[in-house]
């Protein structure tokens, strides 16, 4: 049996691959913004001197980096409501996730970053009469910075595809709306290869950003 390509009547839907792929933009540039505050905050927690937010930051990041994201989506839309006992709006739950679990990841990298440099830079630093304050704006973060580059972007490039989940909350990002045209035309073959090819577009430049910056960070050590 030949199979004949049309992808003809999938062109016809291309506004919606267009509306989705932004969409998919949209929930990645956001999440990750979302993302570096909470893991700042929750980095900042597990660094402080203070035993309860040190636990309660380490149990969070836990919850979220052992657990799917699927199904942390589901259970923010259908079972987080519940405990509330009120609706959310599936594009809120949608940025919710996302922006929690990758906040989770981010602050194990900015985490690991600030302890890799070695702590005689701070007893030196406080030796001048730096604050902890001032040894870590102008001492630690700035070093640390280099380190948590390159982990930093391939998380980032990770997110990108992990918003392609919240189709299953009806999201009408890239992923649903390939669903939606493959409803219309019943062309699954031509529908979701168009929406591979789409992601691959947007994430191949990304990983090699991605490798380039590391290849640069590695040659200015």
């Amino acid at each position: 049996m030949t199979y004949t390509w049309d992808f003809h009547s999938v062109w016809q839907y291309r506004d919606l691959f267009m509306w989705g792929l932004w969409i998919s933009v949209v929930y990645t540039v956001g999440s990750i913004v979302f993302g570096v505050l909470i893991g700042f905050l929750t980095c900042s927690m597990r660094l402080s001197g203070w035993r309860m937010l040190s636990f309660i930051a380490r149990v969070y990041q836990e919850i979220f980096r052992t657990t799917p994201l699927l199904v942390q989506l589901l259970w923010f839309y259908y079972a987080f409501p519940l405990l509330v006992g009120g609706n959310i709006d599936n594009r809120v739950a949608a940025m919710l996730t996302l922006s929690l679990y990758v906040g989770a990841f981010y602050a194990e990298i900015f985490r690991g970053g600030i302890v890799s440099i070695d702590k005689g830079q701070r007893e030196a630093a406080a030796a001048i009469g730096m604050s902890p304050w001032q040894a870590m704006h102008r001492i630690i973060l700035p070093q640390a910075f280099k380190r948590m580059l390159p982990s930093f972007i391939n998380q980032s490039v990770i997110q990108f595809k992990n918003t392609s989940l919240v189709s299953v909350i009806s999201v009408a990002d890239l992923a649903y709306m390939a669903a939606v045209v493959n409803g219309q035309t019943y062309r699954p073959l031509e529908s979701y290869t168009v929406m591979a090819v789409l992601y691959i577009a947007m994430l191949l430049p990304m990983t090699q950003i991605a490798d380039w910056v590391e290849k640069r960070l590695r040659v200015s050590d």
